[in-house]
């Protein structure tokens, strides 16, 4: 693990061991638009469905709440993980917990979705970028789904104090490639809990190969 690595995971370590995930600008209440765009995708409750990025998001509660039965919940943070599995008490245990970084994760298996808010946009260095991209399109099945949401390109440069990398439908397409063709984009402003708006883009892909 590089000296960048093991400062992006100290930061979010940090993050997560200060403050409960209500208190962070990315928390949501209800993840309405993410539950409405893995809907829309239509896989079977059985599919496997991973979260990149999850941490102590409240989406895992609502895919349990509504019969997905095989949930994997990624994060760099095992600190953002434990938030979540004392929330969910003893239906933690229906849920695949993976501590990892995305661009060196290897699950060893498909996934017929895959979803990841506000994970991408952190990824500012292109090696990682391809790094994240390769391992989307090896494990993410033929037909399979995915959903991506990131800063839209009027939305913040910075979050948590890092920078980011915003997008638009586009710039996004370019960087995941032809195997990714786009099914819909939606825009969200999200409010922070301090009261301050994030623009959002939502992209569904289905990856054709």
């Amino acid at each position: 693990m590089s000296d960048s690595d093991l400062d992006s995971k100290a930061h979010w370590e940090g993050v997560y061991s200060q403050k409960r995930a209500e208190e962070t600008s990315w928390h949501q209440d209800e993840p309405a638009l993410s539950l409405a765009l893995i809907q829309r995708s239509a896989i079977g409750r059985d599919a496997a469905l991973i979260d990149i990025g999850g941490g102590a998001s409240r989406l895992v509660d609502r895919l349990l709440a509504l019969g997905y039965s095989d949930l994997t919940v990624l994060d760099l943070s095992a600190a953002a993980l434990r938030q979540a599995q004392e929330r969910l008490g003893g239906r933690a245990a229906e849920v695949r917990w993976e501590v990892a970084d995305i661009t060196r994760f290897e699950p060893g298996r498909p996934f017929a979705l895959w979803h990841d808010r506000a994970v991408f946009h952190f990824i500012t260095r292109p090696d990682d970028r391809r790094a994240y991209v390769d391992r989307l399109t090896q494990w993410v099945e033929p037909g399979g789904q995915v959903i991506i949401a990131a800063f839209a390109a009027d939305g913040p440069r910075r979050c948590s104090g890092l920078d980011i990398v915003r997008y638009d439908a586009a710039k996004l397409g370019a960087e995941l490639g032809g195997e990714f063709i786009l099914q819909e984009e939606q825009r969200e402003i999200h409010l922070t809990p301090a009261g301050r708006e994030q623009r959002f883009g939502f992209y569904r892909y289905r990856k054709v190969a």
